[in-house]
């Protein structure tokens, strides 16, 4: 039993570092930069050495609370996130702005809190807690779109909590206490507040089709908020899936479906960081299609995706930032020639593009693999097939497509004038690249790092092994036929100078039309009610005047002859009463009330 003296929430960590940064920052600003990695440090040997099973257990107005509860598919999804704040936070060390720290550690923070979360009000304060922490994170760009694209987000991220909120209230209604439990639901008996938790859940999965807010939030995010968005809002949502509805079919059938939605987006777009968001929503679909199978291989294989994604997809995403950092562009039709010129962040994005195409010996050899292998062997052909063309986009699209158009296709740009990206982003990619390599070997080094000790941390036993002869057939085929494919046609996957429009469209028209409605007929409607309200309140006010009339009879006798001042508008005769004189008649009405519902509530 591990000593509570010693013991500390991890999510404490980091809401303190975050209130420390701007006190530290005015000391110095390299006390800033130790702050920024002893915390993220301290967290991870919190988690992986001193976390008791279960802590925080507090009792709110009735409701259990449990801010603690720690099994195995808790630990893996904790081991990542704290590592990848510690990578985000060495990424980010250049950036003097304590405010995009603190954001980012607060987003942290919330990812956290739902991992370790036991009910659902927990669970809902840390979910809200990373959406508008995460909304900062855009916003500190500063530019008109990026605070467009952040209100979009939390608009979107707010009606996600609302319908999520609603599930938990219904699911209080009709189960009481005991379903405040944040456990597995059963997909036999499902209601509707099941349903509605679910949905709140896929939101921030971003499954089609409330999933356009995340290409439209993550590239207008700044070029270290990206880095931590690309890693924490979609995985926690596919921690709390894998929590609550393992097994449930329609989970499959949609993951299979964001596989391939991804891809496609992906392959048209010109955006360098347009083109890794919509990655985030193909990739994530791999993990939800698995946690739908539901199959005790399948939700390993989506714990191991999430590990493994969240390193590579960082990987590209500091990448194509330090690009953006150092170039100010990040359009692949602006871009080309850069090979000389960054030749770190070639290096490392290229890193990340095999990682996530699968190939042997990175991480996503040994992650993707297991969902498509539990496809197959439940049975599951049409959604293997799917996995699998899928596959063969995300090579096309990341693999390909992008390392080449930013550092050797296209025309030489050499009026871009830069340079490689500061050590510390150098070395947060180096360190994300070395887990994409490392993870991948399968008897690791020193029998620690790579195969053994991603799979030995996964919550069901392990049954699989990814370097098979086969396998490693199926994947070379696929990845040269795929690179062969683009040498063909090149041509006609050069990047385009314009933007693909999403199913965001109808919000962004249907905000219009929102607003239209509200500044015209709804207005309208409001300065008429508001007008009759008035005159009703007038008279309800002289009337009770009149009631209390034994309790002041000059005071009232002023009110309605004596001191009354009239003025005429349009007409119309308004009493205009001096606040004073009958503030003492409401005052003293309301008084009565106020004492009447003190002798019911207390059974006076």
């Amino acid at each position: 039993m591990i000593n509570s003296s010693i013991f500390m929430h991890p999510t404490t960590f980091f809401i303190i570092g975050a209130i420390l940064l701007p006190l530290v920052k005015r000391v110095h600003i390299s006390l800033q930069k130790v702050i920024l990695v002893v915390v993220p440090v301290l967290a991870i040997i919190q988690v992986n050495m001193a976390l008791p099973e279960s802590f925080g257990l507090v009792n709110y107005l009735g409701f259990d609370l449990i801010f603690g509860r720690v099994d195995k598919l808790t630990l893996i999804f904790l081991n990542i996130f704290t590592i990848m704040a510690l990578i985000g936070s060495i990424y980010g060390l250049h950036v003097n702005e304590s405010g995009q720290h603190i954001a980012g550690w607060l987003y942290v923070a919330g990812s956290l809190g739902v991992t370790l979360c036991g009910d659902y009000l927990t669970l809902f304060v840390f979910w809200e807690l990373m959406a508008f922490a995460s909304t900062f994170l855009i916003w500190y760009r500063k530019k008109k779109k990026s605070i467009e694209a952040g209100f979009r987000y939390l608009l979107v991220h707010t009606a996600g909590g609302l319908v999520l909120l609603a599930g938990i209230f219904l699911r209080y209604k009709n189960v009481g206490m005991e379903g405040m439990a944040f456990e597995h639901i059963a997909a036999n008996g499902v209601t509707t507040a099941d349903y509605l938790i679910m949905i709140g859940f896929m939101l921030n999965a971003a499954v089609p089709p409330i999933h356009a807010w995340l290409p439209d939030a993550y590239p207008e995010a700044t070029v270290t908020g990206a880095v931590f968005m690309c890693a924490f809002t979609t995985k926690t949502a596919v921690y709390v899936l894998a929590r609550g509805f393992a097994g449930y079919e329609v989970l499959a059938i949609m993951g299979a479906i964001m596989t391939l939605y991804g891809v496609g987006y992906a392959i048209v777009e010109s955006d360098a960081r347009r083109i890794l968001a919509y990655h985030i929503v193909s990739q994530v679909g791999y993990m939800v299609c698995g946690i739908g199978i539901g199959t005790a291989m399948a939700v390993n294989g989506a714990c191991a995706h999430a590990y493994a994604h969240i390193l590579y997809k960082a990987l590209l995403f500091m990448g194509v930032g330090a690009v953006l950092e150092m170039t100010g562009r990040s359009r692949l039709t602006e871009l080309g020639g850069l090979y000389a010129k960054m030749p770190w962040a070639l290096v490392f994005t290229v890193i990340g593009g095999i990682a996530i195409s699968g190939f042997p010996l990175t991480s996503g050899f040994i992650s993707k693999s297991m969902i498509i292998a539990a496809a197959g062997e439940h049975h599951q052909i049409g959604i293997m097939i799917l996995l699998t063309l899928a596959a063969v986009g995300t090579f096309l699209s990341v693999g390909i497509k992008l390392p080449y158009f930013i550092w050797f296709g296209g025309k030489d740009k050499s009026d871009i004038e830069c340079k490689d990206a500061p050590w510390n982003m150098n070395l947060g990619m180096l360190m994300a690249a070395f887990f994409c390599i490392v993870l991948g070997f399968k008897n690791g080094i020193f029998g620690y790092f790579g195969y053994d000790w991603l799979y030995a941390m996964l919550p069901n036993a392990v049954d699989y092994h990814p370097y098979t002869s086969y396998h490693l057939s199926e994947t070379f085929q696929i990845l040269g036929f795929t690179g062969f494919g683009f040498f063909l046609l090149r041509k006609y996957l050069t990047p385009k100078p314009y933007m693909c429009l999403d199913l965001d469209w109808f919000y962004r028209k249907g905000a219009r039309v929102f607003m239209w409605l509200a500044l015209k007929p709804v207005t309208a409607v409001n300065n008429f009610t508001d007008n009759v309200w008035k005159s009703i309140g007038l008279a309800f006010t002289m009337a009770t005047a009149k009631m209390f009339s034994w309790f002041d009879r000059e005071g009232i006798d002023w009110v309605i002859d004596g001191s009354a001042k009239s003025v005429v508008n349009g007409g119309d005769q308004i009493r205009h009463i001096e606040t004073g004189k009958i503030q003492q008649y409401i005052g003293f009405a309301v008084a009565m009330i106020f004492i009447v519902l003190i002798a019911v509530i207390f059974n006076f």
